[in-house]
């Protein structure tokens, strides 16, 4: 198959092009780089099978022709993190609901056999039901969450009305190598990889004992592959490890001191999806147990040596309007 992946050069995007060549597949990363990097894809230099295009997903003119002939399609690139959200929200629906309309319309107008995007289960925001099902009400609880739900309505609704095969998967917390080091205060194994190697104690949220469900990254790749094999459409499915862990055991594994700063507003104690219907609907199950995937976090720990040092008066900073608008 054709396949374009957007996002390709990001965390996810990198390893889901790492499958789909394995797979035998022709795959077309489109990226901007804002978040992405080359370097995530430097390992298949010289492959035939790959074409990196440098493009904003909101260009809907300039990327139309990249659509051509291609059979399926990963809609991965959005701008993402909770932080940055809050402080320019015009920039996230920017990026990803009307990013994400553009995708759907140049798929649809190129006759795209398939399209798999990249949800997010943020759009639980604080659910009444552990483990989480789809059919749970959506309440994002700030912009980031709100427009990658808006995103995966878009997706849902270009299939329904123009009879466009797509799914969209909710990914919970996912890691694994090549996760993002930008600027940005996110996700909290790069944070805490990153104070491990300067030797400084991780910052843990409230006690550490709010759990997530962590997911490895290589079986998100799998579960995007089989939802484009699959003949099914029009559906939303959770993505998620089948458990949930807490921040102190995430501690106890990476190894090393631990100080406490505040819990922050709008944060749930817990995400553990149902898995329920993806495996139901696809027969997917994840493979990479939460020991197994910390470790292999740590053997590629010097991937993280250019990422921000965060501090805790660092981090105060950084999320000063975080307390203030969802307080």
């Amino acid at each position: 198959m054709k396949c374009i992946v957007t996002g390709g050069a990001g965390f996810i995007g990198s390893h889901l092009v790492d499958r789909l060549l394995t797979d035998g597949h022709a795959v077309r990363v489109i990226d901007n780089f804002s978040t992405g990097r080359p370097d995530n894809l430097a390992h298949h230099k010289g492959c035939a099978s790959l074409e990196l295009v440098q493009a904003d997903i909101c260009d809907m003119g300039g990327i139309r022709p990249l659509f051509d002939g291609v059979d399926r399609v990963f809609h991965l690139a959005a701008l993402a993190d909770i932080v940055p959200s809050i402080v320019n929200p015009v920039a996230y629906f920017n990026s990803n609901v009307n990013g994400t309309m553009c995708v759907m319309e140049c798929a649809r107008q190129a006759g795209v056999k398939k399209v798999v995007y990249s949800a997010s289960s943020s759009c639980y925001g604080i659910p009444d039901k552990y483990p989480t099902p789809e059919t749970a009400e959506a309440r994002p609880q700030y912009p980031y969450a709100l427009t990658k739900y808006l995103g995966e309505q878009t997706v849902l609704h270009w299939s329904k009305v123009y009879k466009l095969p797509a799914v969209a998967l909710r990914l919970f917390n996912v890691y694994g190598p090549r996760s993002r080091t930008s600027g940005t205060y996110g996700a909290v194994i790069g944070v805490f990889l990153a104070q491990k190697l300067n030797g400084k104690p991780f910052t843990v949220v409230g006690d550490g004992r709010q759990t997530r469900d962590f997911i490895f990254v290589t079986d998100v790749a799998a579960a995007f592959a089989e939802a484009a094999e699959s003949d099914i459409s029009g559906e939303a499915m959770n993505v998620g490890s089948g458990g949930t862990y807490s921040v102190n055991r995430l501690v106890e594994l990476l190894g090393g001191e631990k100080i406490y700063i505040p819990k922050r507003p709008g944060e749930p104690d817990c995400t553990f999806a149902d898995t329920a219907k993806i495996s139901r609907l696809l027969g997917w199950k994840p493979k990479v147990s939460f020991e197994q995937g910390v470790k292999a976090v740590l053997d590629n720990i010097d991937y993280w040596r250019s990422a921000p040092l965060w501090t805790p008066e660092k981090i105060g900073e950084a999320t000063k309007d975080w307390f203030r608008y969802l307080k």
